[in-house]
């Protein structure tokens, strides 16, 4: 059986690989438990000074697994996926996300707690939480509006239409947007020059630039699972993902 997540290594970094292509890489509670697993024992290495996070194939993540996560949904904080998103963003070193495709979702929600985001010109961006019936989670309620501003973020949320790169750069979501066929090369660029900086520096500058906000992201992460769970269990989203497995316009 393949490996869904592959946990790979560069020097000192620790490359986590979403690798479920023929799925389009979307992500089953397991995988989130795998992650999250990855996640804190990276933390805890001393050998580990950064993580890479990307997908295989020539897609990012498509998101949840829909079959996968109704069937388990996360209605308890030490659930896999809430282990995830704190593992994420506890994180103290830094990540570099490398985009290599549509990031749907979580694909785009987990962005918001990386350090560097680097794109191809292929990646598109989507968070379609209501048209799901859902709601923000990840901590991208309070996260989004400080990135693009409140008017920005709602547009996102509310219609939840895909962007491309030059968008995700424009709003700042990217640092860098390159050709398909130079990703990987610039990610290593990016990792080889993170690992010559003085580790507990970059950990100290990390920790700083995330530290305004943490009480803040941990408390609006805590409200978010609360309305997401309550969002699950609606009719609303039972029409949604009723309509989306029937190929179909929902009816609200």
């Amino acid at each position: 059986m393949e490996i869904e997540v592959r946990n790979e290594f560069s020097g000192q970094a620790r490359v986590l690989v979403f690798n479920r292509p023929a799925k389009r890489n979307a992500l089953t509670v397991a995988m989130y438990g795998v992650l999250a697993d990855q996640l804190v024992e990276a933390a805890a290495s001393a050998e580990v000074r950064a993580v890479v996070i990307t997908g295989a194939g020539d897609i990012f993540t498509a998101g949840n697994d829909i079959r996968d996560f109704i069937g388990q949904p996360p209605i308890d904080d030490d659930s896999h996926v809430v282990r995830f998103l704190t593992a994420l963003a506890r994180f103290p070193k830094p990540i570099i996300a490398a985009v290599n495709g549509p990031a749907i979702g979580v694909g785009t929600t987990m962005l918001l707690h990386c350090d560097l985001i680097l794109a191809a010109s292929s990646s598109r961006f989507q968070l379609p939480f209501v048209k799901l019936g859902l709601s923000p989670e990840g901590g991208s309620s309070l996260l989004l509006p400080r990135l693009v501003g409140l008017h920005r973020a709602s547009e996102l949320v509310l219609w939840g239409e895909p962007f491309d790169a030059a968008t995700a750069y424009r709003i700042g979501l990217a640092n860098e947007v390159v050709a398909d066929g130079e990703l990987e090369s610039r990610t290593s660029s990016w990792l080889e020059r993170l690992l010559e900086l003085p580790p507990q520096a970059v950990a100290a500058a990390k920790a700083l630039l995330r530290e305004p906000l943490r009480s803040e992201l941990f408390a609006a992460m805590s409200r978010e699972g609360d309305v997401f769970r309550q969002r699950l269990a609606s009719s609303e989203a039972a029409e949604a993902f009723t309509a989306f497995f029937e190929k179909r316009k929902p009816r609200f």
